[in-house]
């Protein structure tokens, strides 16, 4: 077999080009497309927030503030 790209010649069952890196056939499984952002990235400053809170409130406490 011959490659595409460059026309070296390679094994039969080779996945690329040894010469070149070109492939020799599409990839069986496709990449994963992008996904739109978002998902549980709202939950990191939620956390930091509450996080935040919850220390204002002991210090208040401690401070005899409550």
């Amino acid at each position: 077999m011959k490659c595409r790209s460059c026309g070296t010649e390679i094994a039969a069952n080779a996945l690329i080009c040894y010469r070149c890196g070109t492939a020799t056939a599409e990839p069986r499984i496709q990449p994963p497309t992008a996904r739109r952002s978002g998902g549980r990235r709202w939950l990191v400053p939620v956390l930091v927030a509450a996080a935040a809170a919850a220390a204002a409130a002991a210090a208040a406490a401690a401070w005899g503030l409550f």
